[in-house]
């Protein structure tokens, strides 16, 4: 198990005064059998008018607020500390064939109907014909569903390089595919397109990847960035299989679950409306992920 404390600033800046602001934050880590929320907490300032912390349809905790006072400097602090264990999983579900593993062709499956959503398409990560076309090469005829997904994840990884400049939030998985390039946003994207468009249930995941420094360096405070990953539906056990393309590997200990959904558009970490006559305006974002001692008591 690992312990860390998580601080995200999210920082605008306008050139002339926001009379009223509207916001909706995703930054509160969830609460899973494999993470343990220890404390966690959400500042805005200018202090908001009115502000409040809620649950969406997918589970996530969100922070909705509402600002009053003019401003030109709007700043989001989002500080927590979480405990994160390996996650196991079960060897049947992971051996159990693809093809049976599509809650739509099989609602007959426990708990199918609970994930029916994130087998169908969403904005974001529409399962076109070359998505399908690329997702085919791993989901072969068969193939145990653990294999499957893994190689896909291997794939992506090595066809697609990682380049902050080749894509934008705009961007879509035709775009990723085109370029061969993108970042884990666009990889996520590219991840749940493949493999809903042969019927499997997988959800986009943001959060935080605890990052280590070379050796014999010190950690580089804020630093670290938001991350995006995808977790695919194992039937039979009632889990999900997490797995991350940006960085080839399968999810465990060092990465930190904010929130889930069909893809970004149901999670970004902060989203809203203004009301000002500014024409110009600045964001700035720092996250540094700090691992923690775990006391052995």
């Amino acid at each position: 198990m690992r312990r860390y404390r998580v601080t995200h600033r999210t920082a605008y800046g306008y050139d002339d005064d926001v009379t009223d602001s509207y916001g909706v934050a995703y930054l509160t880590p969830r609460s899973l059998p494999w993470q343990e929320v220890r404390a966690a907490r959400v500042e805005v300032a200018p202090v908001p008018a009115d502000a409040r912390d809620d649950v969406d349809c997918y589970g996530n905790t969100t922070t909705w607020f509402q600002v009053t006072t003019p401003h030109r400097r709007l700043v989001i602090d989002a500080v927590s500390e979480v405990d994160v264990a390996e996650l196991e999983h079960d060897a049947a579900a992971l051996a159990m064939p693809w093809e049976r593993a599509r809650p739509l062709v099989h609602p007959d499956l426990p708990d199918a109907w609970e994930v029916t959503d994130f087998a169908l398409p969403s904005g974001l990560a529409e399962p076109t014909r070359g998505a399908a076309a690329y997702g085919a090469q791993s989901l072969t005829r068969r193939r145990p569903l653990g294999e499957a997904v893994l190689d896909l994840m291997h794939r992506i990884h090595r066809d697609f390089e990682y380049d902050k400049t080749a894509t934008t939030v705009t961007s879509t998985v035709a775009d990723t595919l085109e370029k061969r390039a993108g970042v884990c946003q666009d990889f996520a994207h590219l991840t749940l397109a493949c493999l809903r468009a042969h019927g499997l249930a997988a959800r986009y995941v943001s959060g935080y990847l605890a990052t280590d420094p070379p050796p014999g360096r010190e950690r580089i405070v804020g630093a670290d960035a938001s991350h995006a990953w995808v977790a695919v539906w194992l039937p039979l056990s009632g889990g999900w299989l997490a797995i991350d393309p940006t960085n080839d590997q399968v999810a465990g200990e060092r990465y930190v679950t904010l929130a889930w959904g069909r893809d970004y558009g149901d999670v970004p970490p902060v989203k809203g409306v203004i009301f000002t006559e500014a024409t110009t305006s600045t964001l700035r974002v720092s996250v540094d992920v700090a691992p923690l001692e775990v006391s052995a008591g």
